[in-house]
C-alpha cells in the first residue's frame, strides 16, 4: 500500500497510517488478565468467543442477526435511550418505550437510524439485566466494583466517534461485528486537540456532548481517525481490532477509541 507521509515536528503523519493488531490474551484466567491488561492498563481482546455463552447472545437475536422481537416484547413498555439521526443529518437523543425501538429496527420508521445507546442495565427489567451477568474477571481483577454498564443496539453501520472514557472498560459484543481503533491517551489526546483546532471548536475532552454526534466535528473526526485525512494520525500510534459476538475487547482508562459497526446486520454490544 502506497502512502503519502507528511512531517509535523518529529512525528510522521500519513493517510494511510497502518494499525498495529490489538494483542489476544493467551488464556481468560483471571489471574493473566490482570497481569497482562488490567494492571499495566494495555488493551486486549480475550479470547475469541469467550463471552458467547452469555444468555443475550442467543435470547435477544436471531441466527439471521435480527433483533428476537417475540422474546424482547416482553419488555416492550420499558424506557430506553435512542440516539436519532434523519438522512438531513439532523441528531436527537430521547427517551421512548422499547416498543418504539423494536418497530424502528424492523423497518418502520423512514428516513432515519435509530440506535439504542448508552442504556445503562442497572436502569433495565431485572429479566433483561440478567441476560447480560458481570463477567467474572471484572469482578475479580481489580477491587470488584462497576462504575457503569451499557448497552447499545442497532443496525449497522453504526458509529461511535473518538472519545475516551473515565474507567476501563470491558467491551463486549453480543451480536454483529464492529472495528475498533484505539490510541493511547497522549496519542488520543493530541489527535483531539488537532481535530479542534482545525473545525475552531472548544470541545472538551472530558465532557462529551451531542456536538460529537453531529456537525463538522464529527465529519473531521471521522475522516481523520477512519479515512487518514487532515494528517492528525501519528503513524504507526494506534491499535485497531475487530469484535463478533462473543469477543471481549478491554480498553483501559484514558485509552482513545471509536468504533464502527460492519455490514448491514444487528449489532449489539455491553460495555
Amino acid at each position: 500500500m502506497l502512502r503519502h507521509v507528511k512531517h509535523l515536528g518529529r512525528r510522521a503523519y500519513s493517510t494511510g497510517f497502518p494499525f498495529v493488531p490489538v494483542p489476544i490474551l493467551e488464556d481468560a484466567l483471571v489471574d493473566t488478565f490482570r497481569t497482562a491488561a488490567f494492571a499495566p492498563a494495555q488493551p486486549h481482546l480475550l479470547p475469541r468467543s469467550h463471552f458467547a455463552s452469555l444468555p443475550a447472545v442467543k435470547k435477544w437475536f436471531t441466527s439471521d442477526l435480527s433483533l428476537d422481537q417475540t422474546y424482547l416484547a416482553r419488555y416492550a413498555d420499558t424506557q430506553v435511550p435512542l440516539e436519532i439521526t434523519t438522512s438531513d443529518g439532523d441528531f436527537i437523543r430521547v427517551n421512548r418505550p422499547l416498543s418504539f425501538f423494536l418497530r424502528a429496527s424492523d423497518g418502520h420508521l423512514e428516513g432515519a437510524t435509530v440506535y439504542l445507546a448508552q442504556a445503562s442495565l442497572s436502569d433495565l427489567p431485572k429479566g433483561l439485566a440478567a441476560d447480560v451477568p458481570t463477567p467474572e474477571i471484572v469482578l475479580r481483577a481489580g477491587k470488584g466494583d462497576i462504575y457503569d454498564s451499557s448497552l447499545w443496539i442497532g443496525r449497522a453501520p453504526t458509529y461511535t466517534p473518538l472519545h475516551r472514557d473515565p474507567n476501563p472498560n470491558l467491551f463486549v459484543q453480543l451480536a454483529g461485528t464492529k472495528r475498533v481503533r484505539l490510541f493511547r491517551p497522549e496519542v488520543g489526546g493530541e489527535i483531539f486537540a488537532r481535530v479542534q483546532r482545525i473545525v475552531g471548536g472548544a470541545g472538551s475532552a472530558t465532557m462529551r456532548g451531542e456536538e460529537m454526534m453531529m456537525g463538522e466535528e464529527r465529519r473531521v473526526l471521522e475522516e481523520a481517525v477512519w479515512e487518514g485525512k487532515h494528517q492528525v494520525v501519528p503513524e504507526g500510534q494506534g491499535q485497531e481490532c475487530e469484535v463478533s459476538a462473543g469477543d471481549g475487547l478491554f480498553i483501559p482508562k484514558g485509552w482513545w477509541h471509536s468504533i464502527k459497526g460492519i455490514g448491514e446486520d444487528m449489532t449489539g454490544s455491553v460495555s
